[in-house]
């Protein structure tokens, strides 16, 4: 009996079952693992490069590596990246670019490569110049600004001002404690009201970079014609350099030369000196001085910033500001735009890619044993990403107008469009498809359950079954789904492709028995019963999937599904059916509701954790009963045989659940939850193995309660096409369907009773902390909760008895909610604007949105409209039939009465506020907050400058305020299972106090997780999360210092620089510059911390009360006694409020503002929070608890201070002048207090071990660091549990601060 996975609080979306990609990772032992790891583990080595006219250098390699990751090293390299044209020779051989190291024969340490330059050819030659526009632009931040390349920001270096392990080397310790300037910015202090928004991208001095050239660009007399190609010719560049001189370049077969040519004469004759030099950069040297002397500046700089901060990440960021760029002349750019890249997508010369046949030839490669693993994964996470950025330039060139249609007789929006070998269509009802299910708003969410779809099955990966890879873009209003084409498809009709599934919603279904074998494959992970339907015909269908799910063989005789909206069950709380009575549960809750669209699914996380939880009702139900019947069958076999036979038929379900709860309970006192589960399991197996009918009937009896599809096991799977309109079954099944509808109104009333109850007492116990709607949003989805829900949750947190506890999660709530339903109006709103209104209408909204000014309106001159009515006429490209001017006359307090009836009819919660600053006013919320939230959901950047959102005589935006709109994307995040199963081994190691061996699996898990998505990805930035905190914990400062940098660089480029886990990495980063004592550079990362903080979500949040201890403890130890104040009386304000005033978290902020006071000499404040602080440990940990003797002790030293200081001061009014003074004790904190203290409140404490206790490698001197996880450090990819756990037990009370 399996028990089928359904952790609740598992983060990924798609993850199912252990056994994937063909092999079962939960069967793999840690030894097998660490055998796996020595295969890609060999030793690196050095080998020698010889560059023409450079000395000979070394560098290190693995075997692992391709060929080409030399050339990659030797591009980016101060010395040789302006060499792109070469091939890598070994003892006169050329090496195969894509060769491995370890299979070329005399490869090893000390061999020396040769670098020889080759001849050109067209592709070369445009390869070498866009490699060196971007080593020119190398610095320049607009790439990340304007979203493209991959390229994100990153502003840490300015506040370590460089490299952290640079300026470690440069400080000695201790020095800089003299001249620190500790004093934050007005802003950051606490009750500032001020919320500015330039410093969120602070302007680095590197940005303006050195300028080495005016203008590099194709030249007008491309292409050469035929009787200069045969000379060699490939291209031909303008160049105007810094001083002036204008000069033609020809780009030959041979390199680089001037020829004679001006910008109206073609003389291609080579200039007399010609300078042909192999590389542009050489050529460019002789011809201009200052792009010789800028050029080198330009690359020290560049290979000076750290790798990650240069590095692509595998999937675009957007940012929502920028400061407004120059718009330089890009040859490169230009050309982009015009061919839309098609010309060498990938350097693939002369023709698209084949994304289908790319996608599934990655998912064929062989999976056996763990190189394979590894190369499979890189492929496939490599063709996602590269396909996903494909999709969402197609997307956005079919928005904006620039394709084709393939069938442009039809109305706009049913037009469809391929492009760049991908489909797209637009997210409207097209011919009546989504009718009785809810229209264009079905059309609307069918692509996002489709895609949810493809995650699961391509998480599950059966061999032989195929997905299409599936992208949803939503940009400008309007929903595209992007999707790889089947072959054949489009030179068929539908009707004849379909071999399984169904196309008119189970009217006619159709089945294939190998369909039946690959879907019965995946059928036990997704939780999928196989089941039979009714077609038009009456006939029975047998189906292991929803009907909607189409079979297609394409010509390339691979096994396709699509069409996987309804791989979950529906959610019966928003589908009433008629005649269909619901729990009570859910009536009393006001469910089910009318939704608009009849698509709603349980998330697959719910279903998980529906499942698990079952499964602990099925425990309790039979193994106690079981293990019952065992022990008085021993005692008296005849008696039971007569007791069970009466009592047990009468019995109903109830009472054996109420009974075997309070067996369980009694068990529960002396068996851990899973070891005691583990030994019911094999008391089931055991009985399940003899003839035993009374056990089987227990189990039996068991399994029907559950709603299990089997008599003899716990298994509990959905037929999604229970209460689909048009599916019929038949009347054999009809037992069946009773079960499924009573399994699904379960499910509906667990999510009610269950989930969002636990999602409001982990808000409460603070094991989550949101501090943003997509924190928010992150923790609701990991309990399986859907954004619909946001209501229900907003209203049980409204009747919660101490609302001040829970008031961070009312706001987040409520912010939400506003901006969701802003976000549902905005993209009705856009659809009707033309291309040349966009700016216009997004500043008018935005400023009915935000902005107090009360009659807002927009501007559109007259001129624009006279030719938008020309064009119309012209061509029908606008998608929307309405008015194109209809946005124009939105006002503020429309908007706002939109807002709340969209948030009344969407989310069932009714919003008090007819304008912005009732709003504010009403909720506490902050506009800048809101004005981030509605910009990230719907992809509008905006101009980095301060705006006066208050001001009642002017609107607060203008449409040169509107930078940008982007595309908001969802995609497939396929996964590293293998580096995934080391991450989590490692854990274990470390919960068991195995540090040392924890770390190098960790450690063996970031080179696995590097492996698959290169260098930089969100789990590669939790690896080096708990790495560093595993080095500071083992004392290796440094480490941990270099670790934690790079996970804040990660975390800024990939999450965003004011994501909420980002400030919590800088936090941690703070911490560890105080431990390598760069005190002024650990409090310019706080105070960052905290601006960001402000930022996105303002004061008061429970983590700010962290951050300001650490912040207020920073400052005690460099002496700014009154600052320090400031912030740690904002903390001890904080824990009150959320922790309640007899909170050892509280008890610990009375005695960090004790210590402040003491050191200021100020006795009698410190002894009344000294004393509160007693009185809190007296009462919770009793008088003998080590804490309450401590904080007893402080306060007679108190005593005694205070009593010196009187005495002191009563001699000095007695004697004046000639008084006998007692010198005070006024002594600084030393450094050590200080962090023990910092220690104390980031959750790491010191805990004395007996030698036989600690483990005998470990390098600490008997004692172990032990980390206390305060709560989930927020992490999209992986979840706490799995970041890390405690390494040893502990036996203070859960709520101790620590």
């Amino acid at each position: 009996m399996t028990l089928v996975n359904g952790d609740g609080d598992h983060k990924h979306e798609a993850d199912v079952e252990p056994k994937q990609n063909g092999h079962d990772a939960g069967e793999q032992t840690e030894d097998g693992n660490e055998q796996e790891v020595i295969v890609i583990q060999d030793t690196g080595f050095t080998v020698k490069i010889q560059v023409p006219g450079l000395e000979m250098f070394s560098i290190q390699v693995s075997p692992q590596e391709m060929v080409q990751e030399i050339h990659q090293v030797l591009m980016d390299r101060e010395d040789t990246c302006h060499r792109t044209c070469f091939s890598l020779q070994l003892d006169g051989n050329v090496l195969d670019n894509f060769a491995e190291l370890k299979t070329i024969d005399g490869f090893q340490e000390g061999s020396v490569l040769k670098v020889v330059e080759e001849p050109y050819t067209v592709r070369e030659a445009r390869i070498h110049v866009r490699h060196i526009r971007d080593l020119l632009k190398s610095l320049d931040p607009s790439d990340a600004f304007n979203g493209v390349e991959c390229n994100s920001l990153s502003f840490l270096s300015i506040f370590t001002d460089g490299d952290l392990a640079d300026s470690g080397r440069k400080r000695k310790k201790g020095a800089e404690l003299e001249q620190i300037d500790c004093t934050p910015p007005e802003y950051i202090l606490p009750g500032s009201k001020e919320r500015p928004i330039c410093p969120l991208q602070p302007q680095n001095k590197d940005w303006k970079p050195l300028q080495c050239l005016k203008v590099l660009t194709m030249s007008g007399w491309n292409p050469p014609p035929g009787n200069r190609k045969m000379h060699g010719d490939l291209m031909y560049l303008y160049v105007i350099t810094m001083e002036d001189r204008h000069v033609s370049i020809t780009a030959s077969t041979r390199g680089f030369y001037l020829n004679q040519s001006t910008t109206y004469n073609f003389n291609p004759k080579p200039a007399n000196p010609s300078f042909l030099s192999h590389s542009l950069v050489e050529l460019l040297n002789q011809v201009s001085p200052t792009f010789k002397k800028n050029f080198a500046a330009l690359q020290k700089k560049r290979v000076q910033r750290h790798p990650f901060e240069r590095i692509a990440t595998p999937f675009q960021l957007y940012s929502w500001t920028a400061p407004q760029v120059e718009h330089a002349i890009d040859c490169v750019r230009a050309e982009d735009a015009y061919t839309s890249r098609l010309g060498y997508e990938e350097h693939i010369p002369g023709q698209t890619r084949d994304w289908n046949e790319e996608l599934q030839t990655t998912r064929e490669l062989p999976r056996k044993n763990l190189p394979e693993r590894l190369l499979r994964e890189r492929a496939i996470f490599k063709v996602h990403s590269d396909f996903t950025a494909a999709a969402t330039r197609g997307a956005m060139a079919v928005i904006d107008g620039n394709v084709m249609a393939i069938n442009p007789s039809e109305e706009t929006k049913m037009q469809m469009f391929i492009w760049n070998n991908i489909f797209f269509s637009l997210g409207f009802d097209v011919r009546d498809h989504y009718k009785d299910f809810g229209g264009d708003s079905a059309a609307y969410v069918s692509p996002t359950n489709d895609l949810n779809g493809v995650r699961t099955y391509n998480a599950v990966d059966i061999e032989g079954l195929y997905t299409l890879g599936t992208v949803v873009v939503d940009y400008r209003g309007y929903r595209v789904t992007a999707q790889s084409i089947i072959p054949g498809i489009l030179e068929r009709e539908q009707e004849q492709s379909v071999i399984y599934g169904s196309i008119d919603f189970g009217k006619t279904v159709v089945s294939h028995p190998k369909y039946l074998e690959l879907l019965e494959k995946t059928s036990r992970p997704i939780k999928i019963q196989k089941h039979k339907v009714l077609n038009d015909k009456d006939e029975e269908v047998e189906l292991c999937s929803s009907v909607e799910c189409k079979g297609i063989i394409g010509n390339d005789g691979r096994h396709y599904i699509l069409d996987l909206l309804r791989t979950f069950p529906p959610d019966l709380n928003f589908l009433p059916v008629e005649g269909e009575i619901m729990p009570e549960d859910c009536k009393k809750m006001g469910f089910p509701k009318e939704h608009r669209h009849k698509l709603c699914c349980l998330r697959q996380e719910l279903v998980d954790a529906f499942v698990e939880h079952r499964y602990l009702l099925f425990m309790k139900m039979a193994a106690v009963q079981l293990m019952q019947q065992k022990t008085a069958l021993q005692e008296n076999a005849g008696a039971l045989e007569g007791e069970g036979s009466s009592s047990e038929p009468s019995s109903s379900n109830k009472d054996e659940e109420q009974e075997t709860t309070k067996s369980e309970e009694d068990a529960e006192a002396d068996l851990d939850p899973e070891s005691k589960l583990k030994e019911l399991e094999e008391s089931i197996e055991a009985h399940n193995e003899t003839v035993d009918a009374k056990s089987r009937e227990v189990i039996r009896k068991a399994c029907q309660a559950v709603g299990s599809i089997s008599d003899s096991t716990f298994d509990i799977r959905f037929n999604p096409d229970i209460f689909s309109p048009g599916v019929r079954f038949p009347e054999s099944a009809m037992q069946d369907v009773h079960v499924q509808k009573l399994l699904l109104k379960d499910a509906a009333a667990f999510l009610l009773t269950c989930q969002i109850p636990c999602l409001i007492k982990d808000c409460l116990d603070h094991n989550i902390v949101p501090m943003d709607g997509a924190t928010m949003a992150e923790a609701m989805h990991q309990r399986g909760i859907n954004i619909r829900y946001l209501g229900k949750v907003l209203d049980i947190v409204n009747k919660f008895p101490i609302p001040a506890q829970l008031d961070h999660v009312h706001r987040i709530l409520i912010g939400e909610l506003i901006t969701r339903s802003a976000k549902h109006i905005f993209k009705t709103y856009l659809q009707g604007v033309e291309l040349s209104g966009l700016s216009a209408a997004i500043s008018h909204f935005l400023n009915c949105f935000l902005s107090s000014f009360p009659n807002s309106v927009a501007h559109l001159p007259a001129d624009e409209l006279v030719s938008k009515k020309k064009n119309k006429k012209r061509k029908n490209r606008n998608l929307s039939s309405t008015d194109n001017t209809t946005w124009a006359s939105v006002t503020p307090q429309e908007l706002w009465k939109n807002i709340c009836s969209e948030a009344k009819a969407y989310y069932d919660c009714t919003l008090e506020c007819d304008h912005v600053d009732q709003a504010v006013e009403t909720y506490n919320l902050q506009k800048i907050s809101l004005l981030r939230e509605i910009c990230t959901k719907v992809g509008i950047q905006i101009l980095l400058k301060e705006y006066n959102f208050d001001s009642r005589h002017k609107p607060t935006f203008t449409e040169e305020d509107i930078l940008n709109i982007f595309p908001v994307v969802k995609h497939v995040n396929p996964k590293a299972s293998d580096a995934f199963h080391f991450f989590q081994s490692g854990q274990a190691k470390v919960q068991q106090g195995f540090l040392k061996e924890g770390c190098e699996l960790i450690n063996e898990s970031l080179n696995l997780f590097n492996n698959v998505y290169g260098a930089i990805h969100v789990e590669i930035c939790a690896c080096l999360r708990l790495l560093a905190r595993l080095n500071y914990i083992m004392g290796d400062y440094s480490e941990a210092l270099l670790n934690q940098q790079k996970a804040v660089i990660m975390s800024e480029r990939i999450l965003s620089i004011e994501h909420p886990s980002t400030i919590h990495e800088y936090i941690n980063l703070a911490l560890y510059c105080f431990a390598n004592n760069q005190l002024s550079m650990a409090l310019s990362l706080l105070y960052r911390a905290r601006y960001l903080m402000l930022l996105v979500y303002g004061e008061g949040h429970p983590e700010m009360a962290l951050l300001d201890s650490n912040i207020g403890l920073v400052l005690h130890g460099v002496m700014e006694y009154d600052l320090s104040l400031r912030f740690l009386e904002s903390a001890l304000t904080i824990n009150t409020k959320y922790h309640g005033s007899k909170s050892l978290k509280v008890a610990l902020s009375h005695h960090l503002v004790a210590r402040v006071y003491e050191t200021k000499g100020e006795f009698r404040s410190a002894l009344q929070h000294e004393k509160e602080g007693y009185t809190i440990y007296k009462n919770q940990l009793g008088e003998q608890h080590e804490k309450t003797k401590e904080s007893s002790d402080y306060l007679k030293y108190l005593t005694q201070q205070a009593v010196a200081l009187q005495r002191t001061m009563n001699e000095i009014y007695k004697n004046g002048s000639n008084a006998n003074i007692m010198p005070l004790k006024f002594t600084a904190p030393s450094m050590a207090s200080v962090l023990e203290q910092l220690n104390i409140i980031n959750g790491i404490l010191f805990i004395p071990l007996s030698v036989s206790q600690t483990c005998p490698q470990e390098t600490l001197t008997g004692q172990v660091l032990r980390i206390t996880l305060r709560k989930c450090r927020r992490n999209p990819a992986i979840t706490e549990q799995q970041i890390i756990s405690p390494v040893l037990c502990f036996t203070y009370p859960a709520n101790l601060a620590c």
